[in-house]
């Protein structure tokens, strides 16, 4: 499933820059779902597409999807997907 997501991201990833490509993906969906492009609820792409997207290794898209686990952007549902996480309204940070 694709989703809203472009089929070919992998312009947005260059391997000279010094950031990790992983991080470079997760900072390129991050960005998406700040934008609102990813709304609340929306399914991934599941990592073996993601893989395919951004033109990386799919151990590097499974990465990227963990970092955005990680940063609370996404949930992923055992057997389900991943999904873009309900984001806190600016002043309901603790």
């Amino acid at each position: 499933m694709l989703g809203c997501m472009d089929r070919d991201r992998s312009s947005r990833i260059d391997p000279g820059r010094p950031v990790y490509v992983y991080v470079q993906v997760a900072d390129d969906i991050a960005e998406q779902i700040k934008a609102g492009t990813l709304a609340p609820g929306a399914m991934l792409p599941a990592e073996r597409d993601l893989a395919e997207i951004y033109g990386v290794a799919y151990l590097t898209a499974r990465r990227a999807v963990r970092e955005l686990r990680d940063r609370g952007l996404v949930v992923t549902l055992p057997a389900r997907g991943t999904f873009v996480a309900e984001q806190p309204a600016d002043g309901d940070q603790a």
